[in-house]
């Protein structure tokens, strides 16, 4: 962990999804980081959830980290009024950047980029590269078959059962602050 205060990497969808919890989580969860005077480390998006996630931070006075590579900085509408704003070459150096200047990761709703962060970061932990721990915000039960297929790798033998363990599942913005609170 950082000798400063904790830096939370927050992979989210670009997109804000079919149900309004998705968004309404990304705001309280914006404002939770920058309430615990904790930096949000981002894709540096001001689309979907990534741009809610940043603008409530920022609404609460909140340190933002963006982390975008150029070929999604008109896609993704590059917010360049964040405390660090860095543009990377490509999506694999944006998701090191970001994993590297952070202290926890959480992954909230999204879709395939958001599932490549997580399995990323994840593989990397199952590798026993890093020990930071990773959060998935199972806002309206999101994740719940994501974490139905690992447990069906597990089962099936392709990965070890401690494989569950370096995820935790938690249903709310209040149950994440106090897992992080512990993990930190």
């Amino acid at each position: 962990m950082s000798a400063t205060a904790p830096s939370i990497c927050v992979f989210c969808g670009s997109r804000t999804g079919g149900d309004p919890a998705y968004r309404a989580d990304a705001e309280a969860l914006g404002r939770q980081l920058a309430r615990a005077g904790w930096r949000l480390v981002y894709g540096a998006g001001d689309v979907g959830l990534m741009g809610a996630v940043a603008r409530a931070a920022q609404a609460e006075g909140g340190e933002t980290f963006g982390v975008i590579p150029v070929h999604l900085l008109e896609w993704e509408v590059g917010k360049r009024d964040l405390s660090r704003f860095v543009v990377t070459e490509n999506m694999h150096e944006r998701k090191k950047v970001m994993y590297m200047n952070s202290d926890a990761i959480v992954v909230l709703p999204g879709g395939a980029g958001s599932l490549d962060e997580f399995f990323e970061v994840l593989t990397w932990r199952q590798l026993r590269l890093h020990a930071k721990p990773i959060f998935l915000l199972n806002t309206s039960d999101y994740w719940a078959p994501l974490m139905s297929l690992v447990q069906h790798v597990v089962d099936q033998g392709f990965a070890d059962a401690t494989l569950l363990d370096y995820v935790t599942v938690v249903p709310n913005v209040e149950a994440l602050e106090a897992a992080l609170r512990d993990a930190l």
